[in-house]
Protein backbone atom coordinates (compact mmCIF):
# COMPACT_ATOMS: atom_id res chain seq x y z
CA UNK A 1 0.00 0.00 0.00
CA UNK A 2 1.78 3.31 -0.79
CA UNK A 3 0.66 6.51 0.63
CA UNK A 4 1.73 5.72 3.94
CA UNK A 5 4.69 8.21 4.03
CA UNK A 6 4.49 11.85 4.81
CA UNK A 7 7.22 14.49 5.37
CA UNK A 8 10.50 15.32 3.17
CA UNK A 9 13.25 16.05 5.38
CA UNK A 10 11.59 14.09 8.65
CA UNK A 11 9.58 11.55 6.65
CA UNK A 12 7.41 9.73 8.95
CA UNK A 13 5.93 6.33 8.21
CA UNK A 14 3.11 4.76 9.61
CA UNK A 15 2.15 1.21 10.27
CA UNK A 16 0.00 -1.39 11.54
CA UNK A 17 -4.21 -1.94 11.70
CA UNK A 18 -6.94 -1.20 14.09
CA UNK A 19 -7.06 -5.59 15.20
CA UNK A 20 -3.48 -6.07 14.29
CA UNK A 21 -0.73 -7.20 16.94
CA UNK A 22 0.49 -3.81 17.22
CA UNK A 23 0.58 -0.30 15.62
CA UNK A 24 3.04 2.48 15.42
CA UNK A 25 5.76 4.68 12.98
CA UNK A 26 9.16 4.82 11.89
CA UNK A 27 10.61 8.50 11.68
CA UNK A 28 13.36 8.85 9.26
CA UNK A 29 15.61 11.91 9.46
CA UNK A 30 14.71 12.91 12.88
CA UNK A 31 17.96 15.02 14.40
CA UNK A 32 20.43 13.44 16.76
CA UNK A 33 20.85 15.20 20.17
CA UNK A 34 17.30 15.53 21.85
CA UNK A 35 16.38 14.03 24.89
CA UNK A 36 13.94 11.93 24.61
CA UNK A 37 12.26 8.97 26.59
CA UNK A 38 8.51 7.07 26.13
CA UNK A 39 7.15 9.23 28.66
CA UNK A 40 7.40 12.03 26.41
CA UNK A 41 5.61 10.52 24.04
CA UNK A 42 3.20 8.83 26.47
CA UNK A 43 1.53 11.76 27.72
CA UNK A 44 0.35 12.36 24.06
CA UNK A 45 -1.11 9.16 23.24
CA UNK A 46 -2.73 9.08 26.35
CA UNK A 47 -4.41 12.17 24.84
CA UNK A 48 -5.98 9.66 21.86
CA UNK A 49 -6.61 6.78 23.90
CA UNK A 50 -9.84 5.21 24.63
CA UNK A 51 -12.21 4.56 27.01
CA UNK A 52 -10.99 7.52 28.79
CA UNK A 53 -14.67 8.58 29.31
CA UNK A 54 -18.16 8.57 28.58
CA UNK A 55 -17.36 10.47 25.29
CA UNK A 56 -15.24 7.78 23.72
CA UNK A 57 -15.16 4.36 22.94
CA UNK A 58 -15.60 1.96 25.92
CA UNK A 59 -12.84 -0.03 24.22
CA UNK A 60 -9.89 0.09 26.75
CA UNK A 61 -6.41 0.23 25.55
CA UNK A 62 -3.27 1.56 27.43
CA UNK A 63 -1.57 2.14 24.80
CA UNK A 64 2.13 2.38 25.62
CA UNK A 65 4.47 3.25 23.55
CA UNK A 66 7.67 1.28 22.83
CA UNK A 67 10.73 2.70 21.61
CA UNK A 68 12.79 0.14 19.45
CA UNK A 69 14.89 2.27 17.97
CA UNK A 70 16.99 5.42 17.21
CA UNK A 71 17.64 6.63 20.64
CA UNK A 72 20.51 5.86 22.95
CA UNK A 73 21.59 7.08 26.57
CA UNK A 74 18.30 9.36 26.41
CA UNK A 75 19.01 10.53 23.14
CA UNK A 76 17.88 10.68 19.72
CA UNK A 77 21.04 9.16 17.50
CA UNK A 78 19.81 10.54 14.17
CA UNK A 79 18.94 6.94 13.24
CA UNK A 80 15.66 5.98 12.24
CA UNK A 81 13.36 5.60 15.29
CA UNK A 82 10.61 2.92 15.52
CA UNK A 83 8.09 3.39 17.87
CA UNK A 84 5.46 0.32 18.80
CA UNK A 85 2.23 0.50 20.22
CA UNK A 86 0.85 -3.18 21.10
CA UNK A 87 -3.15 -3.58 20.52
CA UNK A 88 -4.51 -5.52 23.75
CA UNK A 89 -8.19 -5.22 23.36
CA UNK A 90 -9.49 -6.45 20.53
CA UNK A 91 -12.74 -8.21 19.79
CA UNK A 92 -12.41 -8.90 16.14
CA UNK A 93 -15.91 -11.50 16.49
CA UNK A 94 -17.80 -7.75 16.68
CA UNK A 95 -16.66 -7.19 13.09
CA UNK A 96 -17.56 -10.87 11.38
CA UNK A 97 -20.53 -9.45 9.80
CA UNK A 98 -19.37 -6.90 7.92
CA UNK A 99 -16.92 -8.98 5.93
CA UNK A 100 -20.15 -9.26 3.75
CA UNK A 101 -21.32 -5.84 3.17
CA UNK A 102 -20.26 -1.81 3.25
CA UNK A 103 -21.05 0.30 6.16
CA UNK A 104 -22.27 3.67 5.54
CA UNK A 105 -19.77 6.46 5.42
CA UNK A 106 -16.67 3.57 5.88
CA UNK A 107 -13.79 3.12 3.24
CA UNK A 108 -15.32 -0.44 2.95
CA UNK A 109 -16.59 0.04 -0.37
CA UNK A 110 -13.31 1.88 -1.27
CA UNK A 111 -11.02 -0.97 -0.50
CA UNK A 112 -12.94 -3.86 -2.22
CA UNK A 113 -12.63 -1.64 -5.49
CA UNK A 114 -9.10 -1.01 -5.05
CA UNK A 115 -7.68 -4.13 -3.72
CA UNK A 116 -10.18 -6.73 -4.06
CA UNK A 117 -10.17 -7.76 -0.33
CA UNK A 118 -10.15 -5.88 2.70
CA UNK A 119 -8.95 -6.31 6.24
CA UNK A 120 -12.60 -6.18 7.78
CA UNK A 121 -11.76 -5.74 11.73
CA UNK A 122 -12.62 -2.59 12.56
CA UNK A 123 -11.72 -1.08 9.32
CA UNK A 124 -7.69 -2.05 8.92
CA UNK A 125 -5.55 0.85 7.80
CA UNK A 126 -8.40 2.87 7.64
CA UNK A 127 -9.14 2.92 11.11
CA UNK A 128 -8.67 5.80 13.82
CA UNK A 129 -6.12 3.41 15.66
CA UNK A 130 -4.04 4.31 12.54
CA UNK A 131 -3.37 8.07 14.71
CA UNK A 132 -1.50 6.47 17.19
CA UNK A 133 2.05 6.46 14.76
CA UNK A 134 0.82 10.26 14.00
CA UNK A 135 0.51 11.23 17.57
CA UNK A 136 3.92 9.25 18.30
CA UNK A 137 5.92 10.86 15.56
CA UNK A 138 3.82 14.63 16.15
CA UNK A 139 5.21 14.14 20.36
CA UNK A 140 8.88 14.07 18.95
CA UNK A 141 8.57 17.17 16.96
CA UNK A 142 6.25 19.38 19.41
CA UNK A 143 9.59 18.84 21.83
CA UNK A 144 12.03 19.53 19.00
CA UNK A 145 10.01 22.87 17.99
CA UNK A 146 9.37 23.61 21.64
CA UNK A 147 13.54 23.54 22.56
CA UNK A 148 13.00 26.71 19.99
CA UNK A 149 9.88 28.13 21.75
CA UNK A 150 7.40 27.21 19.07
CA UNK A 151 3.83 26.13 20.92
CA UNK A 152 1.54 24.26 18.86
CA UNK A 153 -2.29 24.16 20.89
CA UNK A 154 -5.31 22.17 19.55
CA UNK A 155 -8.32 22.10 21.47
CA UNK A 156 -11.79 21.15 20.47
CA UNK A 157 -13.83 24.54 18.98
CA UNK A 158 -17.31 22.97 18.66
CA UNK A 159 -19.16 19.50 19.34
CA UNK A 160 -22.86 19.37 16.87
CA UNK A 161 -24.27 22.41 17.68
CA UNK A 162 -22.39 23.63 21.29
CA UNK A 163 -19.07 26.18 20.73
CA UNK A 164 -16.53 27.64 23.03
CA UNK A 165 -16.85 30.99 24.52
CA UNK A 166 -14.45 33.05 21.96
CA UNK A 167 -12.92 35.09 24.58
CA UNK A 168 -11.56 32.00 26.49
CA UNK A 169 -7.79 32.04 26.60
CA UNK A 170 -6.99 29.61 28.87
CA UNK A 171 -6.53 26.70 26.43
CA UNK A 172 -4.78 23.99 29.03
CA UNK A 173 -8.32 23.51 30.52
CA UNK A 174 -8.39 21.48 26.95
CA UNK A 175 -6.50 18.91 29.06
CA UNK A 176 -8.64 18.25 31.61
CA UNK A 177 -12.30 18.09 30.33
CA UNK A 178 -13.85 15.22 28.76
CA UNK A 179 -14.41 17.03 25.46
CA UNK A 180 -10.91 18.47 25.24
CA UNK A 181 -12.58 22.10 24.60
CA UNK A 182 -10.67 24.86 26.76
CA UNK A 183 -14.39 26.27 28.01
CA UNK A 184 -15.91 24.20 31.45
CA UNK A 185 -19.67 25.59 30.77
CA UNK A 186 -19.28 24.32 26.71
CA UNK A 187 -17.74 21.26 28.08
CA UNK A 188 -21.05 20.69 30.24
CA UNK A 189 -23.11 21.38 27.74
CA UNK A 190 -21.59 19.30 25.16
CA UNK A 191 -21.36 16.06 27.02
CA UNK A 192 -25.37 16.68 27.57
CA UNK A 193 -25.72 16.71 23.88
CA UNK A 194 -23.21 13.16 23.36
CA UNK A 195 -25.34 11.67 25.65
CA UNK A 196 -28.65 12.36 24.07
CA UNK A 197 -27.03 11.63 20.46
CA UNK A 198 -26.06 8.00 22.65
CA UNK A 199 -29.60 7.62 23.30
CA UNK A 200 -30.70 8.03 20.05
CA UNK A 201 -27.99 5.54 18.75
CA UNK A 202 -26.78 8.26 16.82
CA UNK A 203 -22.96 10.48 16.65
CA UNK A 204 -22.01 13.84 16.44
CA UNK A 205 -19.14 16.07 14.87
CA UNK A 206 -17.42 18.86 15.37
CA UNK A 207 -14.61 21.47 15.05
CA UNK A 208 -10.61 22.23 16.24
CA UNK A 209 -9.02 24.64 15.85
CA UNK A 210 -5.03 24.53 16.19
CA UNK A 211 -3.39 27.97 17.44
CA UNK A 212 0.79 27.69 16.50
CA UNK A 213 2.67 30.47 18.31
CA UNK A 214 6.05 31.71 17.82
CA UNK A 215 6.81 30.84 14.33
CA UNK A 216 9.40 32.72 12.49
CA UNK A 217 8.25 34.86 9.00
CA UNK A 218 9.03 33.08 6.04
CA UNK A 219 8.80 29.42 6.58
CA UNK A 220 7.43 27.55 3.76
CA UNK A 221 7.79 27.18 0.11
CA UNK A 222 6.03 29.51 -2.10
CA UNK A 223 4.75 27.61 -4.72
CA UNK A 224 4.04 23.50 -4.51
CA UNK A 225 4.99 23.21 -0.80
CA UNK A 226 2.95 26.39 0.89
CA UNK A 227 2.87 25.92 4.38
CA UNK A 228 -0.68 26.16 3.84
CA UNK A 229 -0.85 23.50 1.25
CA UNK A 230 0.98 21.23 3.22
CA UNK A 231 -0.88 21.76 6.72
CA UNK A 232 -3.65 21.49 4.21
CA UNK A 233 -2.70 17.91 2.98
CA UNK A 234 -1.67 17.11 6.65
CA UNK A 235 -4.83 17.97 8.53
CA UNK A 236 -7.23 15.96 5.41
CA UNK A 237 -5.52 13.11 5.57
CA UNK A 238 -6.48 12.48 9.32
CA UNK A 239 -9.78 9.97 8.26
CA UNK A 240 -12.94 12.06 10.29
CA UNK A 241 -11.49 15.11 8.97
CA UNK A 242 -13.81 17.30 5.25
CA UNK A 243 -12.74 20.58 5.39
CA UNK A 244 -10.05 22.79 6.85
CA UNK A 245 -9.95 26.20 7.16
CA UNK A 246 -6.85 29.01 7.89
CA UNK A 247 -7.32 32.29 9.25
CA UNK A 248 -11.11 33.32 8.71
CA UNK A 249 -11.47 30.31 5.83
CA UNK A 250 -14.25 31.06 3.85
CA UNK A 251 -15.94 33.96 5.38
CA UNK A 252 -13.06 35.73 3.56
CA UNK A 253 -15.31 35.48 0.08
CA UNK A 254 -17.99 37.90 1.52
CA UNK A 255 -14.81 40.65 2.47
CA UNK A 256 -13.79 43.38 0.62
CA UNK A 257 -9.99 43.83 0.33
CA UNK A 258 -10.06 46.47 2.42
CA UNK A 259 -11.15 43.96 5.39
CA UNK A 260 -9.46 41.44 4.34
CA UNK A 261 -5.92 42.67 4.18
CA UNK A 262 -3.95 43.00 7.30
CA UNK A 263 -2.03 46.10 7.91
CA UNK A 264 1.66 45.81 8.75
CA UNK A 265 3.13 48.04 11.96
CA UNK A 266 6.15 48.45 13.24
CA UNK A 267 6.52 48.01 16.81
CA UNK A 268 9.97 49.42 17.66
CA UNK A 269 12.25 47.10 16.02
CA UNK A 270 9.53 44.19 15.45
CA UNK A 271 7.17 43.73 12.52
CA UNK A 272 4.00 43.05 13.61
CA UNK A 273 0.29 43.05 12.08
CA UNK A 274 -2.67 44.93 13.33
CA UNK A 275 -5.56 41.92 12.21
CA UNK A 276 -4.62 38.63 11.49
CA UNK A 277 -7.19 37.66 8.81
CA UNK A 278 -4.53 35.22 6.94
CA UNK A 279 -4.58 33.45 10.02
CA UNK A 280 -0.49 33.91 9.82
CA UNK A 281 0.41 32.37 6.26
CA UNK A 282 0.57 34.56 3.16
CA UNK A 283 2.09 33.54 0.13
CA UNK A 284 2.66 30.32 1.13
CA UNK A 285 4.96 31.42 3.95
CA UNK A 286 4.34 31.88 7.69
CA UNK A 287 4.29 35.90 8.52
CA UNK A 288 6.15 36.04 11.95
CA UNK A 289 1.97 36.10 13.63
CA UNK A 290 0.15 33.42 15.34
CA UNK A 291 -1.45 30.18 12.75
CA UNK A 292 -5.06 29.57 13.34
CA UNK A 293 -6.21 26.88 11.53
CA UNK A 294 -9.70 25.02 12.18
CA UNK A 295 -10.45 21.08 10.96
CA UNK A 296 -13.72 20.43 10.60
CA UNK A 297 -15.05 16.39 11.78
CA UNK A 298 -17.85 14.34 10.48
CA UNK A 299 -19.75 12.34 13.21
CA UNK A 300 -18.66 9.34 13.47
CA UNK A 301 -20.68 6.69 10.62
CA UNK A 302 -20.57 3.53 13.10
CA UNK A 303 -23.54 3.89 14.73
CA UNK A 304 -26.28 1.62 16.50
CA UNK A 305 -29.33 3.08 14.53
CA UNK A 306 -30.45 0.46 11.10
CA UNK A 307 -29.10 1.73 8.17
CA UNK A 308 -29.56 1.20 4.75
CA UNK A 309 -26.37 -0.24 2.55
CA UNK A 310 -25.52 -3.09 0.11
CA UNK A 311 -23.73 -6.59 0.54
CA UNK A 312 -21.21 -7.88 -1.60
CA UNK A 313 -23.52 -9.45 -4.09
CA UNK A 314 -25.39 -5.72 -4.43
CA UNK A 315 -28.51 -6.72 -2.74
CA UNK A 316 -30.05 -4.23 -0.88
CA UNK A 317 -29.82 -4.80 2.63
CA UNK A 318 -30.49 -2.88 6.29
CA UNK A 319 -27.54 -3.37 9.00
CA UNK A 320 -27.35 -2.44 12.94
CA UNK A 321 -23.55 -1.96 13.42
CA UNK A 322 -22.26 -4.16 16.38
CA UNK A 323 -18.83 -3.14 18.42
CA UNK A 324 -17.65 0.01 20.57
CA UNK A 325 -17.36 3.24 19.01
CA UNK A 326 -16.67 6.43 20.10
CA UNK A 327 -20.35 8.52 19.84
CA UNK A 328 -18.02 11.43 18.81
CA UNK A 329 -14.50 11.30 17.67
CA UNK A 330 -13.15 14.82 18.66
CA UNK A 331 -12.25 14.92 22.02
CA UNK A 332 -9.66 12.04 20.55
CA UNK A 333 -8.70 13.57 17.42
CA UNK A 334 -7.56 16.97 18.85
CA UNK A 335 -4.00 15.48 19.72
CA UNK A 336 -4.14 13.99 16.37
CA UNK A 337 -4.42 17.62 14.47
CA UNK A 338 -1.54 19.19 16.72
CA UNK A 339 1.02 16.11 16.32
CA UNK A 340 0.11 16.77 12.07
CA UNK A 341 0.65 20.45 12.26
CA UNK A 342 3.77 20.19 14.28
CA UNK A 343 5.42 17.78 12.07
CA UNK A 344 4.45 19.32 9.18
CA UNK A 345 6.17 22.88 10.46
CA UNK A 346 9.05 21.03 11.52
CA UNK A 347 9.72 19.47 8.38
CA UNK A 348 9.39 22.99 6.34
CA UNK A 349 11.63 24.82 9.21
CA UNK A 350 14.37 22.09 8.16
CA UNK A 351 13.76 22.75 4.50
CA UNK A 352 13.83 26.71 5.70
CA UNK A 353 17.72 25.87 7.11
CA UNK A 354 19.26 25.91 3.41
CA UNK A 355 16.98 28.77 1.62
CA UNK A 356 19.51 31.24 2.17
CA UNK A 357 23.36 31.03 1.00
CA UNK A 358 24.35 33.10 4.19
CA UNK A 359 22.86 30.83 6.45
CA UNK A 360 24.30 27.93 5.31
CA UNK A 361 27.68 29.83 4.84
CA UNK A 362 27.58 31.08 8.78
CA UNK A 363 26.98 27.41 9.66
CA UNK A 364 29.79 25.97 8.19
CA UNK A 365 31.73 28.36 8.96
CA UNK A 366 31.42 28.20 12.65
CA UNK A 367 32.02 24.63 11.97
Amino acid sequence: MSGSIFGKNISVSTWGESHGKALGCVLDGFPAGLDLNEEDIQKFLDRRKPGTSSATTSRKEDDLVEILSGVFDGKTTGTPISLMVKNTSQKSSDYSEIAKYYRPGHADYGFDQKYGFRDYRGGGRSSGRETIGRVAAGALASKLLGKMGIEVIAYTKAIGSVEIDPKVTDYNARLSTPTAMPDIEADKKAMDLIESARQKNDSLGGVIECRIKGVPAGIGEPVFDKLDARLSQAIMSIGAVKAIEIGDGVKVSTYYGSENNDAFEAVGSKISKKTNHSGGILGGMSDGSEIVLRAYIKPTPSIASTQETINQDGENITINIKGRHDPVVVPRAVVVVESMCAVTLLDLMISNMASRADSIISFYKNH
